[in-house]
């Protein structure tokens, strides 16, 4: 079973088990999907699941920030909760260390000499660390690098 079909498992159990807000959660996690399906006009690959399952925890932090800044408790609250139902799905986040890693690994599979190189070095790394650590990060991180 795929990553999408565990998606669906988990729906149906939260349906179940009347967890609103996992229900609440996951359909519109499902509902992303099937839209890109359309768009795609094909199925997604687990990557593709991934990165979309990503993007909604971004959306979900950058409201977060904005409830909590409006003084919307009520709207943090649930807001927080589905947040970490998605959160769930993603693979284990990396640690600094690991990134660091993964960064030197590129610079040297691309042959990067300097800072000009990041966006080949960011081209080559995003698909490895999609979902398990943020894009802004994993920039900073190689421009230090890089020496920028």
């Amino acid at each position: 079973m795929g990553l999408k079909g565990e998606i669906q498992d988990a729906m149906k159990a939260a349906m179940k088990g009347g967890d609103r807000l996992t229900l609440s959660a996951l359909r519109l996690l499902l509902s992303a999907l099937h839209n890109e399906e359309i768009k795609e006009r094909r199925e997604l690959s687990p990557e593709e699941i991934i990165k979309i399952i990503s993007s909604l925890c971004k959306q979900g932090q950058e409201s977060i920030e904005y409830f909590r800044r409006g003084g919307r408790g009520d709207l943090l609250e649930k807001e927080e909760a589905e947040l970490a139902v998605l959160r769930r799905l993603l693979p284990e986040a990396l640690s600094e260390e690991e990134v660091r890693a993964l960064i030197r690994s590129t610079i040297e599979e691309v042959g990067a000499k300097g800072v000009r190189d990041l966006g080949k070095v960011m081209k080559q790394i995003m698909p490895k660390v999609t979902g398990r650590t943020e894009g802004k990060r994993v920039s900073e991180l190689a421009r230090e690098i890089l020496g920028g």
